[in-house]
């Protein structure tokens, strides 16, 4: 059965971690707060940046002013900082010659997703690219999927792929089932116990995951 599925990006289609972090420890640094080791921030890699730099002290009223330091290092540089996984290519042209209709969702401001998937030459495989609005107006998985079924009419079987728990909880909310990868940013565990329908710690695991749904 031809499915219609919805990728998350960092943490699933690319390696995004060196920019996020690098970025994120420089906006910490511009409000004196303690840069944690590298290992900590990987959690700067999937959910929502107003989010994320509250927890590392940044006050709720500031994020946005940590958000524009973060960019000013990322927009030139830090989305670069970045790779497909390997075999990322392969896996969507064996989805796209099967027939199923591919999709970005995620919660990185759309138009860094579009450019980054054009420099990877991932772009094409996609019927739409769908990512968060620049400003808080479309920020969390739910709501970026939300505008994607608006977006693109889609109604087919479908299913999300992504590496956190906020992918499997964004999809559930609109009764989307979701398959988490193990190669990304998440947490497994965090990830099955968000109602993740299976664990694929491989391209090919991943594509027989979807075979057999």
């Amino acid at each position: 059965m031809r499915k219609t599925v919805l990728f998350d990006l960092d943490g699933t289609l690319t390696d995004s971690g060196e920019g996020i972090i690098n970025c994120a420890a420089l906006a910490l640094r511009h409000f004196g707060l303690p840069v944690p080791s590298r290992e900590e921030m990987r959690v700067f890699v999937g959910p929502p940046l107003h989010e994320t730099f509250q927890r590392f002290g940044v006050p709720a009223d500031r994020t946005d002013e940590a958000i524009r330091v973060y960019r000013s290092r990322y927009i030139p540089t830090g989305m670069f900082e970045n790779a497909p996984y390997p075999g990322v290519k392969e896996l969507l042209e064996t989805l796209k010659n099967e027939g199923h209709t591919l999709y970005v969702a995620t919660s990185k401001p759309e138009e860094m997703s579009v450019t980054i998937l054009e420099r990877f030459g991932l772009a094409p495989y996609f019927d739409r690219i769908c990512g968060a609005s620049t400003d808080t107006s479309r920020s969390t998985k739910d709501a970026v999927i939300a505008y994607l079924l608006e977006q693109s009419g889609a109604k087919e079987d479908m299913v999300m792929v992504g590496d956190t728990k906020y992918d499997v909880l964004g999809a559930k909310a609109h009764g989307i089932p979701a398959i988490g990868v193990s190669w990304g940013y998440g947490s497994v565990e965090e990830m099955l116990e968000a109602g993740a329908v299976g664990i694929a710690h491989s391209m090919d695991a991943l594509l027989d995951i979807l075979h057999k749904m």
